[in-house]
């Protein structure tokens, strides 16, 4: 399998784009000027204390106060606000952890009242992004993550990642890390971390201790709400998480992206580095790649699976709902039960694919065909969880029930994306009535006058849908042709498959947008 990401950096977002093989799998936007992040680390400050929910909601500068429970506190919880104490006390003066000596775990059923009190200063990290009307989810239990290894302060325990197969290399990861981890902090070895060398890992862990304790050095004079510790941008987060061997190439269409890109890259995997490329083409460069076409058809309330079947996808406040349609798919030599199956694994394998498009959390509910074989139920429910088995995201899949629906549980940190594929007609503006379409050639020529009259030597290209592009080019004397001896200018024509069928737009030498 070959792994493309293609980045488009545009006025307001950072749009991300993740290809397997060609076929669009993940799609993340990052707004530039977004306030929170999963992984953010804020110095924040109790509002209000909730002792009938055993949790109390904490100011981080978000729109609506964060939320907080006794659970996401963490054993450590009464360590960590002695070391944050500390710190205060000593104006930014860095404290080694492994020095520094750590208070009882909390009662695991005690109370919230115990510990906090309004006003209270206390040191968060952000666990899943506003959704709707409710505030960022926080935890208290603090984590660093790095390309191998994520780190955990106030911790001695150290895991391996369960992908991790091998129980030679578990073993070998485990001993390894023990040895070399200082005292006072845990670690969790990930996946990618597989075969590493000692020094590699070493290196990472010193960098990761490094960056939680010059982080305190910040909190000489600051009051809460302040963010001490941004996580990485999106792209960044995707490389960490994603990047390997199978990766072939990353596409930029901008260049300071391109600079940043490359020199996280040459920070993880350095002979990776070559494979990130700028992109220069005129076409936009999702359209180029393909990606433009997929969206279009990957989202919406209907998507097309193959052979005539489809999905239905529905949201709710409280949860998702994918029903599976067999269409106008008919096999004479195939009874209803073998066409019931084969239509139902197709439509585990795209059902994987869009929960990972639009990211869906919470619960999803599917309804597939009815099916009465128990091993046909079995060979799908092993099919979907094959499927989902490159979904990084946390998820449970369980069997068909009796009723022939199977609920799906995956963690949700973001809100959704789901992107409106319906346009609106730019012409009449969902009205339902245009001009007349014979006239638009008439006002592309005397649009293209009133330009020239204005600047004549100035280069000016035409940008159209596709089937008026090919009109306007037809023919051994075009219409084109026929512009550029009454103008005496040749104007260049540019398909473009994501406008309207009677839309268009003027660009000139520099990629600008002409206004008419």
């Amino acid at each position: 399998m070959s792994n493309e990401l293609v980045i488009d950096n545009r006025d307001s977002e950072i749009v991300i784009a993740l290809l397997e093989d060609k076929r669009l799998v993940e799609l993340s936007k990052e707004k530039n000027n977004k306030k929170y992040s999963v992984g953010d680390i804020f110095l924040g400050k109790v509002k209000k204390v909730m002792p009938g929910l055993n949790a109390t909601f904490v100011e981080v500068g978000s729109e609506r106060d964060a939320f907080l429970h006794y659970l996401d506190l963490g054993p450590q919880f009464l360590s960590q606000q002695k070391y944050l104490a500390q710190s205060l006390k000593n104006k930014g003066e860095r404290i080694p952890l492994q020095d520094f000596e750590l208070e009882p775990d909390i009662n695991k059923h005690g109370k919230i009242t115990e510990l906090f009190e309004t006003g209270q200063k206390i040191l968060v990290q952000i666990a899943k992004e506003p959704i709707s009307t409710k505030g960022p989810r926080i935890t208290s239990e603090i984590t660093i993550a790095g390309r191998n290894l994520v780190l955990i302060p106030f911790s001695d325990k150290v895991s391996v990642s369960q992908k991790l197969k091998s129980p030679e290399e578990r073993e070998r990861l485990k001993r390894l890390i023990l040895s070399i981890k200082p005292k006072n902090y845990g670690v969790i070895v990930r996946t990618v971390a597989k075969n590493r060398r000692v020094a590699v890992l070493h290196s990472e862990l010193n960098e990761l201790v490094d960056k939680w304790e010059n982080m305190f050095s910040t909190l000489d004079g600051i009051e809460p709400p302040e963010l001490l510790m941004g996580e990485l941008d999106r792209t960044s987060v995707l490389l960490r998480d994603i990047l390997n061997s199978s990766f072939n190439s990353i596409h930029v269409n901008d260049t300071n992206l391109l600079r940043e890109v490359r020199d996280y890259i040459e920070t993880i995997a350095p002979e990776k580095k070559k494979i990130v490329k700028r992109y220069t083409g005129h076409v936009p460069i999702f359209e180029h790649f393909g990606i433009e076409k997929q969206i279009k058809g990957l989202f919406g309330k209907t998507v097309t699976i193959k052979n005539g079947a489809y999905l239905i996808i529905e949201h709710t406040e409280a949860l998702h709902v994918v029903d599976v349609n067999s269409g106008n798919r008919s096999k004479k030599s195939n009874d209803q039960e073998t066409n019931a199956i084969e239509v139902n694994i197709s439509a585990a394998e795209e059902i994987a694919r869009q929960l990972r498009l639009r990211d869906m959390g919470g619960i999803i509910v599917v309804d597939f065909i009815d099916m009465h074989s128990n091993e046909h139920k079995n060979l799908l429910h092993e099919k979907m969880k094959e499927a989902m088995a490159t979904d990084r995201t946390k998820h449970n899949i369980l069997p068909l029930s009796k009723f022939g629906l199977m609920q799906i549980t995956r963690q949700r940190v973001r809100p959704e994306i789901n992107l409106e594929t319906i346009e609106t007609c730019p012409v009449c503006k969902g009205s339902g009535e245009i001009g007349a379409s014979i006239l638009i050639v008439d006002e592309i020529y005397n649009n293209l006058v009133y330009l020239l009259n204005n600047d004549r030597n100035r280069r000016i290209e035409l940008r159209v849908h596709p089937y008026v592009a090919a009109y306007l080019l037809k023919g051994l004397i075009s219409r084109r042709m026929k512009w550029a001896l009454s103008l005496k200018k040749w104007i260049p024509i540019k398909p473009v498959n994501n406008y309207s069928i009677l839309d268009y737009k003027f660009y000139n030498s520099e990629e600008e947008r002409i206004k008419e």
